[in-house]
């Protein structure tokens, strides 16, 4: 998302300058070339050879993933791996020698997932960085306490590792810092207080950790924030006030999973930039704020799994494309007129959510673009034929709990459907042939009735039924 855009864009910047800069010297300082080989020598796997052109003896500062800006000294070290395919990546060690290149301003050594060791230490002492991305590697241990002596410091991005212990205190002297991206690890304690000394901070994601206590009252000072991410922490009582002074610049707020309680705040109404909202997974109780209806750009809205009561605001909204109120205490009756007419959704989710009505009286603007749907839990009958003839990317349906009733032998299924589930519901006829091209299918606790097509799945998908026989169930009669 907007990590990931940034951080192409300075690639981008990287590679203008490796094609501006002035890299003709015939060597490199022997510092540098002295640290970047010692760090070659830490790397014990090199399967896409990035480090092929670092040899002894030539400029480094033609080498692969190096920058020399105006000098004949490094500036840049950029050698970004494959996450997803770490069979490319290095493996290895980040070698304490690195500390040679004093001029270093930006290094980004991320996405090794087989790059071992602790936080490199070796940064500390580099006086000029102002980017660090050592993220999605296989870092370990605490962060050091003295983290806050990179005072030029701008960007870090660490998430993906497996770094644990406090967040350091001194972080509060990064006071130039604007993206601090930390998720993705195992960090412990509170969130620091200092932190509300990062005036510029733009991006600040502590999501995926194991911070804990309450969200302390530091927003007031960051008037340039635009993403926030707690989520899937141990954070618990109520949002702080000051996030109200987020409203004219917040685009995401994500604080799911944590064990957050109260009220909505009413503020989140004057949110009119926010994009994306997930408040899910907590035990927020009470109503929705009718003030909801302002969030005029809202994208993506998630408030499941929590207390929530009353009826939900008639949103007047046509961006939303991801929508999940489910396992609240909401009694809709029928799926809301502004769902209906959401021209472009790709995620419906309102399980639980008290709808009693006819599926066959649901005609979405737009079925051609859902990817999934969950009505699971709900008194919804009618049928499904209608509906699945109209969608053509269809990944998951989930309708279970309810009071469907129609011939499952009459359902087509688009090509691209890979979960269903329709447990407990009265469902009648025959298992079609068609179920076998999915990947996960749940058809217990219905009048299905006759012999079953071949398919993988276990005989709990089909449980309960009227008179179902061949395998994985009893063989049929003769």
């Amino acid at each position: 998302m907007n990590s990931l855009s940034f951080t192409l864009f300075i690639f981008a910047v990287i590679t203008f300058l490796q094609c501006s800069s002035s890299t003709g010297a015939a060597t490199c300082h022997p510092d540098d070339e002295a640290g970047l080989l010692a760090f070659k020598s830490g790397i014990t796997q090199d399967p896409s050879g990035m480090l092929s052109s670092w040899k002894k003896g030539t400029s480094c500062c033609s080498w692969k993933g190096i920058i020399c800006f105006n000098s004949d000294r490094v500036t840049m070290l950029e050698l970004v791996g494959f996450p997803k395919k770490p069979e490319r990546s290095l493996s290895g060690t980040l070698s304490p020698s690195l500390a040679k290149l004093q001029h270093l301003s930006v290094i980004s050594l991320g996405g090794h997932v087989n790059i071992t060791g602790s936080f490199p230490k070796f940064l500390l002492q580099l006086p000029k960085l102002r980017y660090v991305d050592i993220q999605n590697n296989r870092l370990s241990g605490p962060l050091p306490a003295n983290i806050g002596v990179l005072s030029l410091l701008e960007e870090i991005f660490l998430q993906g590792n497996k770094f644990t212990g406090p967040i350091p205190n001194s972080i509060s002297n990064l006071t130039r810092l604007s993206y601090f991206i930390f998720g993705g690890n195992l960090l412990t304690g509170t969130i620091p207080l200092g932190i509300a000394n990062l005036k510029l901070m733009q991006n600040l994601q502590l999501g995926d950790n194991r911070l804990s206590g309450t969200i302390p009252d530091i927003f007031e000072s960051m008037k340039l924030l635009k993403f926030l991410d707690l989520s899937s922490n141990e954070f618990y009582g109520k949002l702080p006030l000051s996030i109200a002074t987020l409203a004219p610049t917040l685009l995401a707020l994500q604080v799911s999973q944590n064990n957050l309680s109260g009220a909505i705040p009413n503020y989140i109404s004057r949110f009119n930039k926010l994009e994306k909202l997930d408040l899910s997974k907590n035990r927020f109780s009470g109503v929705v704020p009718q003030g909801f209806v302002n969030l005029t750009n809202i994208n993506n809205l998630d408030l499941s799994h929590n207390l929530l009561t009353g009826q939900f605001p008639d949103l007047t909204v046509n961006t939303i494309e991801y929508l999940d109120l489910s396992y609240n205490q909401f009694q809709l009756e029928t799926i809301p007129q502004w769902v209906t007419l959401l021209p472009s959704v790709f995620l419906l989710k309102l399980a639980k959510c008290g709808i009693k009505m006819s599926l066959d009286d649901w005609k979405p603007a737009e079925p051609l673009y859902y990817h999934y749907i969950d009505l699971s839990k709900n008194e919804i009958s009618g049928s499904l034929e209608r509906f699945l003839n109209e969608t053509r990317y269809l990944l998951e349906f989930r309708a279970a709990e309810n009071k469907l009733r129609f011939d499952m032998g009459n359902l087509t299924f688009p090509r691209t459907l890979k979960t269903l589930d329709l447990s407990r519901n009265l469902v009648f006829g025959k298992v079609p042939v068609t179920v076998a091209g999915l990947q996960r299918l749940n058809l217990s606790q219905n009048h299905l009735c006759g012999e079953l097509p071949t398919t993988k799945f276990p005989a709990s998908a089909f449980a309960g039924n009227d008179c179902l026989c061949g395998s994985p169930l009893s063989p049929c009669k003769a």
